[in-house]
């Protein structure tokens, strides 16, 4: 376990590696102009490998819906640049700008917003049929069967536990074969059994097929199934932790306000 602290050479390096998949540099966000101007986003410079997991975590107001909106191409920064797949967001339209994300990324959520008038099939091929792509049916072959799905085809999301809706998700994040999967407090939704089955998933995920996963959470078992811990406080990098553990994430969670 490594823990890197505010301003280290780790958080504020602007050398991006050939394999950063996402990379922030100098990123600010502010909401409102004037004296009701938020800061929500303060200098970040981040970057995520090919192949890692990464667990985003802070207190509340702390940044991490804005850095995972911006870092994925939800929102533009105010100020700084933001690269998914070595492209520069900036000065994309709107609509070149949806192509990037639906090319480049893929979305998992609390909610699972899965289509309830849709097939699990239906719903995981749902991403390429709106791209207008080709679904390559090899790699979700391997979403299936790595997801546990192959006998729940054609079952609609209503007829799924929350654990199988989340699965379902997850494989529809992944048909396109994103640069990245960003999870958004995926197992907020679950109960303690079943989010250790989903996020067992992530991991299995990332280990044997190299995928990138950057999942926003505020729980420290969760944050322990990451390759690295990073902690965000008042819109900036606070510390990180390299292979973290539930307990050492939690002590570090209660002193990141100090």
């Amino acid at each position: 376990m490594r823990l890197a602290l505010r301003n280290s050479a780790v958080a504020e390096t602007s050398d991006a590696p050939q394999d950063q998949v996402v990379r922030l540099d100098a990123v600010h966000k502010v909401y409102g102009k004037g004296e009701g101007a938020v800061v929500a986003l303060d200098g970040v410079t981040l970057g995520f490998e090919s192949g890692s997991f990464t667990a985003v975590m802070g207190p509340s107001g702390s940044g991490k819906s804005t850095f995972l909106h911006v870092a994925a191409g939800l929102d533009r920064p105010t100020e700084g640049t933001v690269r998914l797949g070595g492209v520069d967001i900036a000065g994309h339209s709107e609509t070149k700008l949806a192509e990037l994300r639906r090319d480049r990324v893929g979305f998992v959520f609390q909610a699972f917003n899965l289509m309830p008038s849709l097939t699990v099939a239906e719903n995981i091929r749902l991403p390429v049929r709106l791209g207008k792509g080709r679904l390559d049916r090899d790699w979700l072959s391997q979403i299936l069967a790595r997801t546990g799905l192959t006998d729940r085809l054609r079952h609609r999301p209503s007829e799924l536990s929350g654990g199988q809706q989340q699965r379902v998700a997850i494989a529809r994040a992944l048909v396109t074969r994103p640069d990245v999967l960003f999870a958004d407090e995926p197992t907020g939704a679950l109960d303690t059994s079943t989010s250790r089955e989903v996020l067992e998933l992530l991991r299995e995920i990332v280990d044997t097929t190299g995928q990138t996963v950057v999942m926003v959470t505020h729980d420290p078992t969760a944050a322990a199934h990451a390759d690295r811990a990073l902690f965000l406080a008042d819109g900036q990098v606070a510390g990180q932790l390299e292979s973290p553990s539930a307990d050492t994430v939690a002590d570090l969670m209660t002193h990141l306000g100090d």
